[in-house]
């Protein structure tokens, strides 16, 4: 089985779904509220292990109540923890997130999260030496991030950076990342002078645009190709992207071209918004395989 290993955020996420949001100063009553596990780096790592990956998750949580919880959740996903630290000074990660007609708009604290520091990157050299892929996210300091993908490089093992949430990231660095996966509006901050089309030709098999309900873009030296997202009617798009990520990590890890891969993770993000829950939706590779979309060519086991 090839080790997959995450590097990245593990947060609670607190849930409010609500009829609308409210405005400035307003208060409205909502519908519901709910506690669920998050981090974007902990939704990836979850997303791969509950398709049959062999993940290590690698991360910062505090000691508190929260970080406990996590820290179980992980382990209860078969998610290998041998590489997340507690730490005293801070508390755990937190999204507070609210839902309204299945969109969702998020606040992130980082908290521990940022204590990643770059005195723990000697241990993280090693998990990277000994990982088949690496998956990374902006859930964390700039700094950590980088160093992460030039290790990545050094070492010549593939690193799938999803660049989210937004924010500026030197062209140079994005070139040493074997695949990155920004949606249409972290395109748009990475690249604010072209056009979808130049960014895709400029990186051709590398970035790989996902774009909701218009599915998947990316160039494959070539051309540029479009793979075709799973129409289904969204009860909650939160984590959606993270189980794209999870699951593609997945299958170029069983050895899946681009496209195969590509198509997978679609699958896989379609089933998740069908339910409540960043990770709540996530599918198990059972789930996946009864799917009347699932590909028996894909041999995933």
């Amino acid at each position: 089985m090839s080790k997959i290993a995450v590097i990245g955020s593990i947060s609670t996420d607190f849930v409010v779904t609500a009829d609308k949001r409210p405005k400035v100063g307003e208060t409205i009553t909502g519908n519901g509220f709910k506690t669920t596990f998050g981090g974007k780096g902990a939704n990836q790592a979850v997303a791969s292990a509950r398709l049959g990956g062999d993940v290590y998750m690698a991360g910062t949580v505090g000691t508190d109540l929260f970080g406990k919880e996590l820290l179980k959740n992980l382990t209860e996903n078969n998610i290998h923890t041998d590489y997340v630290e507690p730490v005293t000074q801070v508390p755990s990660g937190s999204a507070h997130i609210t839902v309204v007609d299945g969109d969702n708009a998020i606040v992130y604290i980082p908290g521990a999260n940022n204590v990643i520091g770059n005195d723990r990157m000697a241990k993280l050299r090693e998990l990277i030496q000994s990982s088949d892929i690496v998956v990374v996210q902006n859930e964390l300091p700039q700094e950590v991030v980088e160093q992460i993908i030039e290790s990545c490089f050094e070492q010549q093992v593939k690193v799938i950076y999803n660049p989210a949430p937004a924010r500026q990231v030197d062209q140079g660095l994005l070139a040493k990342a074997t695949y990155f996966t920004p949606n249409e509006s972290e395109f748009k901050l990475l690249f604010p002078d072209m056009t979808i089309s130049e960014g895709l030709a400029k990186f051709p098999n590398q970035l790989i645009l996902t774009m909701g309900s218009k599915g998947v873009y990316y160039h494959d030296g070539t051309s540029e190709k479009q793979v075709s997202s799973y129409k289904v009617d969204p009860v909650d798009t939160t984590g959606a992207g993270d189980t794209f990520n999870g699951a593609f990590a997945v299958a170029l890890t069983a050895g899946l071209d681009m496209e195969s891969s590509i198509r997978f993770g679609n699958l896989a993000a379609s089933l998740s918004i069908q339910k409540f829950g960043a990770q709540g939706g996530m599918p198990t590779l059972a789930e996946m395989k009864e799917s009347e979309e699932y590909e028996k060519t894909w041999n995933i086991e």
